[in-house]
């Protein structure tokens, strides 16, 4: 991420990784702030064994794109929210990418589906994490079946005052 502002979103991606046992490494890293230390970073991530790269950016959202052009595997993009375009422009600049340097890219503020979808990347070689996620989808589907049963059960009225 490019800053700890971006931390709120961030970690619901690190939560989600941890749940499903994913080993991961956060940082915070500016692309314009100092481009050194960011393309030192991605250049060398595959020599760490990274396989793939969830990077968070607002506004100009360089990031994603910039990791995408250095780091040879995926890269996922979270735009983030702002407080002038709410994160549209950050949408626009991560998922508008020339030929040849692919971000895939989640929604706005979308920490939980970039964790899910790294998951899912790592899962094509993984096995067990694939049963993990599995059973993570199950236990989704469970929690929907029981809202929907509390709602039967309480009505519309009550069920709302609950919430």
């Amino acid at each position: 991420m490019g800053s700890d502002s971006d931390m709120k979103v961030m970690g619901k991606a690190a939560d989600l990784l941890e749940k499903l046992g994913v080993e991961y490494e956060m940082t915070i890293i500016s692309a314009h702030r100092e481009p050194d230390v960011f393309y030192e970073y991605a250049k060398t991530a595959e020599e760490k064994g990274f396989k793939v790269i969830i990077a968070g950016a607002g506004m100009a959202a360089h990031l994603p794109g910039m990791c995408a052009a250095i780091f040879p595997m995926p890269v996922i993009g979270i735009p983030l929210s702002s407080k002038n375009l709410e994160g549209v422009d950050a949408l626009y600049s991560i998922v508008q990418m020339p030929p040849g340097i692919p971000v895939a890219t989640v929604a706005i503020d979308g920490g939980a589906n970039a964790a899910i979808l790294a998951a899912r990347i790592l899962a094509t070689s993984d096995s067990a994490l694939l049963l993990r996620l599995k059973e993570y989808s199950k236990e989704m589907k469970e929690t929907v079946q029981k809202k929907a049963e509390k709602l039967e059960k309480l009505g519309h009225s009550e069920y709302m005052k609950q919430m």
